[in-house]
């Protein structure tokens, strides 16, 4: 598989982590140094978000993946994903948004990881 391809697959792993709250597989695609930027402006950390996904604080339903465009810049990458995504967050009501998230992945031992991700709409 092409490093393109690789990196499209992590941000479809992300989604799933987060949809199925499979806090295993986002350890595996987060790097530990891993950070959220809401659109709100608060910043996560790794173990803040998966905790968040986990006990409900952050519910994703779904995500329909619209576009994906990545970037390789040798060991470290930039990827824009757009999907449609059913979720209720912070203690809202379940809502659809078309959501953006900009991410920056590196290399670390020979696998790809997620090291930001900043969220925003399209």
């Amino acid at each position: 598989m092409e490093d393109r391809q690789i990196l499209e697959a992590r941000y479809r792993e992300m989604y799933d982590g987060m949809v199925r709250k499979d806090t295993a597989l986002l350890d595996e695609v987060l790097d530990g140094t891993f950070v959220l930027l809401h659109m709100t402006g608060l910043r996560q950390s790794k173990a803040a978000f998966i905790r968040a996904v986990e006990d409900g604080t952050l519910n994703y339903f779904s995500a329909d993946h619209r576009d994906i465009h990545t970037e390789l810049h040798g060991e470290t990458a930039a990827l824009i994903g757009k999907s449609v995504v059913s979720a209720a967050v912070f203690g809202g009501g379940r809502s659809t948004w078309h959501l953006q998230l900009r991410l920056t992945l590196a290399r670390r031992e020979n696998a790809w990881r997620i090291t930001e991700a900043r969220a925003s709409t399209f």
